[in-house]
């Protein structure tokens, strides 16, 4: 079968991934791609929200499943055009993909369903939201209400930074219409940690545990990224976690998502925060998180088609979803200077010392190639370097060995991925 896969980052890499494993698929299309896809997949030069483009693309080559790995595109309705298209197509339709959209949706969602989550009150109004924290406590957390590449959501201390914040989203647009409502949320404490699951519209498996870095410096100062390292299973989501989670949250959201007439279908991200008084759903995505693919596709056992497939036919329930008895860790190497100024245009060298291993990955999430095809940074985010091993400190190890098998003039990462793993 063919298979195109939509979006250009470290997380499409990895779904490549996964897909070129499947004794089914004979054919990879990527659009548009980056320089590392190329290795895999045919890159198709159309951009992911040039949705009636895509579909032409998908028609006209007799593409069998589509699989959309951004948000903006699902979010923007892209299953739907293709749906309607008569198309085979991997991921929610935009009236579920709103689960991620709006955070303000979610969060009634979780309001109305008893799931449980942080406090919380919404605001499109900035001079009502500041009264309200005039007699909030603190700590406290802003979020913008629509997509932000991650990056909308503040912490703030105390009161002058919850107003500096609330006119940097609301006022000043930083993160565009995105900030035209505004969620304000209690402060939780705890471990996160982000579960992946498959979902066919009433049935739920979950994938492996993992746990993101967000933070762009080590200990966890700096600013919010995209994420920059990650790893697989969590030492902290134990079985009385996952009990917890499975009676209160992934089910119920299923099903709370088919009782609003918005059946869900794909990949549902729950971002959790292990608190002291039990799980509390953080956020939902509607698709694989990046860098959380990273770690965790590497890890599946089952063929990724037949579980995409069983998501789309509502037959989840009879295929397996399996995952290798092993470890992950990704680290993320990025333009120094990300998430905010950043140059690119560099060569990166070493690339070919990953050729040949199965338990090594270099997933590219910022690169291109240049005119005489060496391949270049382009972006803040560049590689993803990640290896397993059957433990958690052992795949640390050999993923931090990696990524001295690299070079490019402005590289920097973080030097303490996966370090809570010395402290479960």
């Amino acid at each position: 079968m063919k298979v195109l896969v939509i979006g250009s980052g470290g997380r499409e890499h990895a779904i490549v991934t996964a897909v070129k494993k499947s004794p089914k698929v004979t054919k990879i299309y990527c659009a548009p791609g980056n320089a590392g896809i190329a290795k895999l997949a045919e890159l198709v030069n159309i951009g992911v929200m040039e949705f009636e483009k895509l579909a032409d693309f998908a028609a006209d080559n007799a593409v069998d499943l589509t699989v959309v790995g951004p948000d903006d595109p699902l979010v923007g309705g892209i299953v739907d055009v293709f749906e309607a298209r008569g198309l085979r197509v991997f991921g929610p339709r935009k009236n579920a993909a709103i689960l991620e959209g709006s955070k303000a949706f979610s969060k009634d969602l979780m309001k109305k369903y008893n799931i449980p989550t942080a406090a919380y009150e919404t605001f499109d109004d900035a001079d009502k939201a500041i009264e309200y924290l005039k007699t909030a406590d603190m700590p406290i957390v802003l979020k913008a209400d629509g997509l932000a590449l991650g990056k909308g959501v503040l912490i703030c201390q105390n009161l002058d930074e919850a107003i500096a914040g609330v006119k940097e989203i609301m006022l000043d647009k930083k993160f565009g219409s995105a900030g035209n409502k505004l969620v304000i949320e209690e402060f939780m404490t705890g471990r996160e940690v982000s579960v992946l699951s498959f979902v066919d519209g009433k049935t739920i498996k979950t994938m492996s545990s993992a746990q993101d870095h967000k933070r762009a410096k080590d200990n966890d100062e700096g600013l919010n990224t995209g994420g920059m390292g990650n790893f697989s299973p969590s030492p902290f989501y134990t079985e009385d976690v996952d009990k917890f989670c499975r009676e209160n949250i992934y089910q119920r959201t299923v099903d709370a998502m088919a009782s609003e007439g918005r059946e869900f279908k794909g990949v549902i991200f729950f971002g959790l925060m292990l608190t002291p008084k039990g799980p509390r759903v953080l956020e939902f995505n509607a698709r694989f998180g990046d860098p959380e693919a990273q770690v965790v596709l590497t890890r599946l056992k089952s063929d990724i088609i037949d579980i995409f497939e069983a998501c789309i036919d509502g037959t989840l329930a009879n295929t397996p979803v399996e995952f290798e008895d092993n470890a992950a860790v990704c680290v993320i190497l990025a333009s120094d200077g990300y998430p905010l100024e950043y140059k690119k245009g560099f060569e990166i060298t070493g690339l070919e010392a990953f050729d040949g291993k199965d338990d090594y990955f270099c997933f590219h999430a910022g690169t291109k190639f240049s005119e005489d095809k060496k391949v270049l940074t382009n972006g803040g985010r560049v590689l993803g370097v990640t290896a397993t091993a059957p433990t958690l400190k052992e795949a640390r190890a050999k993923a931090y060995e990696a990524t001295e098998w690299v070079s490019f003039a402005n590289k920097y990462m973080r030097t303490d991925i996966g370090k809570a793993i010395d402290e479960a």
